[in-house]
């Protein structure tokens, strides 16, 4: 895409979406705050919001544990930093990403924004995950537009790619807000969205392909490689 071309696409996005970011997780897997742990010398909760404010959005929304000091400060940061910045603590963090998403939701919904048409939904831990990753799931124009991908454990084995192993079909994602806002009474546990995407006529959800986007932080074995690749800092 031209440089002209991308600032026009980029300039007819602003003001048109939201953005949720879902960083309540507790990392019990991996046995520290994945939000904390650092890419080119910030914290990644604070990398992943500066990628969310180059989609140009009318809000970024970011759902945080409660009773976190360090995660808690560092919104206080980018609170003052991005005025488009509003910070939602979850108090059942341990319930699941359904509760989080239903409070990033609500929290768009009290802003009665009549020009917010799709929702950007993001998580934290996808390293690679890029700028134009994001600009092409808002580029779509079916009712959800979601990353496809191949799971870790797959990547892993280096399993033939002709064996049936299903792909990933998960976040980020872009989404039709009010759809979105039908489905908030039904967002409960930790794969609300998934189910209720999968429930939808094929030709409402597209795809945008990224197998780097494989590469999350749920364990410390992945942590290493991650940085064993440089993707992370030591």
């Amino acid at each position: 895409m031209s440089k002209s071309a991308f600032t026009e696409s980029t300039e007819r996005q602003r003001q048109n979406h939201a953005v949720i970011i879902l960083a309540s997780g507790l990392s019990q897997r991996l046995g520290q705050p994945k939000q904390l742990l650092v890419k080119h010398g910030e914290p990644l909760i604070t990398y992943m919001t500066r990628l969310a404010t180059t989609t140009n959005p009318q809000v970024i929304v970011i759902v945080i544990p409660d009773n976190h000091r360090l995660i808690a400060s560092m919104m206080t940061e980018l609170t003052n930093q991005y005025p488009t910045v509003q910070i939602v603590v979850n108090p059942q963090a341990d319930t699941g990403m359904a509760h989080s998403l239903s409070l990033g939701i609500e929290t768009i919904a009290a802003l009665e924004s009549t020009s917010i048409d799709r929702v950007l939904i993001m998580g934290v831990d996808q390293v690679l995950l890029d700028e134009p990753h994001l600009t092409a799931l808002l580029a779509g124009q079916q009712t959800v537009v979601a990353s496809r991908y191949h799971s870790w454990q797959r990547l892993e084995k280096h399993q033939n790619l002709d064996e049936k192993v299903s792909d990933i079909i998960g976040l980020p994602l872009a989404i039709n807000y009010k759809l979105l806002r039908q489905w908030q009474s039904e967002l409960i546990g930790d794969k609300g969205l998934r189910h209720l995407i999968r429930g939808l006529p094929a030709d409402q959800v597209g795809e945008v392909d990224n197998d780097q986007l494989s590469y999350d932080i749920d364990t410390p074995e992945q942590l290493a490689f991650a940085k064993q690749q440089g993707w992370l800092d030591s």
